[in-house]
């Protein structure tokens, strides 16, 4: 019996863990990071992942061990999270010798009153020595100073802030006569003017002590216990730093972008946010130039106090987005230490593998895809796993996060302990489908924490009835399909393409997909579309592929952006003039949108999705001819796929269908069509141009899923399903049927060397 076939049990999260890469070649090292919440030993061991569906009707889950020693038993320690985002600026002398001051900055608070918030702070975390302007629990700006942790004073505006509104807020401190004073200041454009709020404190004799060694921080504060406390929510713009008290309208005129950066004598910092903004930095345009750092990815490339109809892109109009807003949930990296480190062994052969960690009943797989070696052989085939589209997904908690999940899947939702500890756990970070705690919508994804759905075993939320599988575990199907057909295959992954470009494919005569490549960077899209016009063969067994475009960080490892601009199925939408990528300025959105719509590569695009039933395919006449006559050999049925593990069919779950107006190829054989779709099925909004009654999948002939052929000029060709459930009727049976038989017909003509004859683009 294979290794884990017995451990067909609900998972366990008591272990959690992930590794520096998702990717890597033999000899090459990866590090591994875990935390025990609970075990105090646990073993790790190398496994290959074949087939990850732990459904009973499934064709059975296997994983295979490798026989390498990765040490062990290791020593279980518990290494925490700590979200939120902030800027931090190392201890500087400059900052010692205030003992008079102005500290101000434009704020937009997202939640005020929802616990305190700093905008501002210098302190001490052990002593409590320093100062810090900062939102209260009831939403006032409150300025604070401290000797030590018992010899402090406070003053308050005594004025609640308004959510999504810009202030000007102000902190001044005069040494000479110990007077405190606070400051709010609502700034356009909100329409009503409303009065200054201020406050003012004499008598404090205690100025901040000048021997404080401490960072300047902005929107938190440093913490004893962890890297920074009482978190902002909200943007904020132009923190800046003077060594004098200055009047309002002193602040207003210094306020703005451009203005007394370096030719005001008593300016210490300014730190202006619309520089630099691909960048994880906070630069400081004083002659000091105390640069910062940003921590956790805040959002960059959002529109300040000047954001306006005329700015769309910030490239062009820089000043106009001169604002980080900022999250208490923000997390790029979990920043573990490394447990133990596994070089790749030589000679293993490419393929989907992971880390395992267990302790009794408790497990934690990291996934990792083993390439083969750079300038060694390579198989004919490579199955290209969608590790953005995990990315894009990655810890989703849509299964209790989501009202209307049960109304998309038209059944009740069953939970698992997956779905409650996702729930429990916030700290694990978000994704493309959810929105921050201040409602604002998720831009980044970061692999560089444990992706707890990103596992073998693992039971979703809208992989339809049966076994209910999504992403990294429905792909499984397709690699365990592999394996049944006996073809040799490497696996490779979409950082690895999106790097590497199209010399990661060139030696390969055929590259399959996942169930679901949904998100690919103008650099993917670029070698998938010359692999195939150069003559490659492309296998496409997925639905709703190709569809949001996606930037990776050009320094940051691990990390991507997507802002679903326009229209789409999406979680929400982003702001006005915020549809351009921070990391590299590239208009985001649909690729549709985008001028590359999927028909162009793989003859279909997204058209709907429903996630109750799936429904079967009917042949058309095109399937007779006699250039696809090698897919259907030994086929002879006119239904295909009326079974399936992925809602009871192959058409299902998300479905791409032809649209010659949007690039589908003249001389592509549509195959076959699904047809008795559910009313569960809708069109998606990029298609929906006048909301009318008949858009359901038992009344609008757009709601299908189409098969297709067809070739390409340089002897290559492309065959796709237009559906994410195909994979799931692949496995249906033990692989043996019908849907399978189809694929594999594909594969294999597919990697065969003999050229495919190009009809011409005007052939029927």
């Amino acid at each position: 019996m294979p290794k884990g076939a017995g451990q067909q049990r609900e998972m366990r999260v008591r272990i959690l863990a992930y590794a520096d890469r998702l990717s890597a070649r033999p000899g090459e090292a990866v590090e591994i990071k875990a935390s025990c919440d609970g075990p105090v030993r646990y073993e790790a061991e190398l496994v290959r992942i074949v087939q990850g569906d732990i459904n009973p009707d499934g064709p059975g889950y296997r994983e295979d061990a490798v026989d390498v020693d990765l040490g062990g038993p290791f020593e279980g320690r518990l290494q925490p999270i700590h979200t939120g985002s902030y800027g931090i600026v190392e201890d500087n002398e400059a900052f010692r010798d205030l003992s008079t001051f102005t500290a101000f900055a434009a704020i937009w608070p997202t939640m005020p009153g929802e616990g305190p918030q700093t905008i501002i702070a210098r302190r001490d975390p052990h002593t409590g020595a320093g100062f810090e302007l900062f939102l209260n629990d009831s939403g006032v700006l409150e300025f604070s100073v401290a000797a030590s942790a018992a010899v402090a004073s406070s003053v308050s505006t005594e004025v609640p802030l308004q959510a999504q509104r810009w202030y000007l807020v102000v902190a001044t401190l005069s040494a000479p006569d110990g007077r405190m004073t606070v400051t709010q200041h609502r700034l356009p454009p909100h329409p009503l003017p409303a009065p200054v709020a201020t406050m003012t404190r004499e008598g404090w004799a205690s100025a901040v002590p000048t021997d404080v060694a401490a960072p300047l921080t902005v929107a938190a504060r440093p913490a004893a216990d962890r890297p920074a406390e009482r978190h902002f929510n909200g943007r904020l713009e132009r923190p800046s730093l003077y060594a004098s008290v200055l009047s309002l309208d002193g602040m207003i005129a210094r306020l703005e972008v451009g203005s007394g950066s370096t030719g005001d004598d008593d300016l210490v910092a300014a730190w202006d946010f619309s520089i630099d903004i691909s960048s994880h930095r906070m630069v400081d345009v004083s002659h000091r130039r105390l640069d910062g750092g940003l921590v956790n990815l805040p959002t960059r490339g959002v529109t300040g106090r000047h954001g306006n109809a005329d700015a769309f892109c910030w490239r062009q109009t820089p000043e106009r987005y001169a604002a980080i807003h900022f999250h208490d949930d923000d997390l790029y990296d979990a920043g573990w230490e490394t447990d133990f480190a596994l070089e790749i062994p030589n000679g293993l052969r490419s393929g989907l593998y992971a880390v395992r960690l267990h302790a009794d009943d408790d497990e934690f797989y990291v996934p990792l895809a083993v390439l083969p070696p750079r300038d060694g052989p390579k198989a004919a085939a490579a199955f290209l796993l969608p590790t953005a589209s995990y990315m894009a997904y990655a810890n989703n908690r849509i299964a209790l996060d989501v009202p209307e999940t049960e109304i998309v899947i038209g059944r009740l939702l069953e939970h698992n302990k997956h779905n409650l500890f996702m729930q429990e756990h916030p700290e694990l970070g978000l994704c493309f489908y959810d929105v921050h705690n201040d409602g604002s919508g998720v831009f980044y994804s970061s692999r560089l924490r444990p992706v707890v759905d990103m596992q073998p075993k693992i039971v979703g939320a809208l992989g339809g009835t049966g076994s209910n599988l999504w992403q990294f575990n429905a792909d499984t199907h397709i690699l365990g399909w592999l394996e049944h057909c006996g073809e040799r295959f490497d696996v490779i992954t979409d950082e690895d393409l999106h790097r590497e470009g199209l010399s990661l494919l060139e030696n390969y005569r055929v590259v399959l997909t996942g169930s679901h490549p949904e998100y690919h960077s103008a650099a993917m899209l670029d070698a998938l579309e010359a692999f195939v016009h150069r003559g490659g063969r492309f296998m496409y067994l997925g639905g709703n592929g190709f569809y949001w475009r996606i930037s990776f960080h050009p320094t940051l490892p691990g990390v991507i952006e997507c802002r679903k601009s326009e229209v789409g199925i999406r979680a929400f939408a982003p702001l006005p003039g915020e549809f351009f990528a921070s990391f590299t300025g590239e208009y985001t959105g649909l690729w549709r949108r985008n001028g590359r719509p999927p028909n162009r590569l793989v003859g279909v695009g997204m058209v709907s999705q429903g996630f109750d039933v799936s429904a079967p395919y009917r042949r058309t006449q095109a399937s007779r001819d006699a250039r696809a006559a090698f897919i259907f050999e030994g086929v002879d049925d006119e239904i295909i796929g009326d079974f399936g593990l992925s809602g009871g069919g192959a058409a299902g779950l998300e479905l791409d269908a032809v649209d010659h107006a949007l690039g589908t190829p003249e001389h592509a054989l549509v195959l076959a069509s699904s047809e008795r779709h559910t009313d569960v099925y809708l069109m998606t909004p990029e298609d929906i141009l006048d909301p009318v009654p008949g858009l359901g999948g038992t009344e609008a002939d757009i709601i299908r899923s189409d098969m297709v052929f067809f070739e390409t000029p340089g002897g290559g060709a492309v065959f796709s399903t237009g559906s994410i459930a195909w994979a799931g009727s692949m496995a249906w049976n033990g692989y043996n049927n019908h849907v399978a038989a189809i694929t594999a017909n594909v594969l294999r003509r597919f990697i065969a060397p003999e050229p495919f004859s190009f009809p011409g683009a005007t052939a029927e």
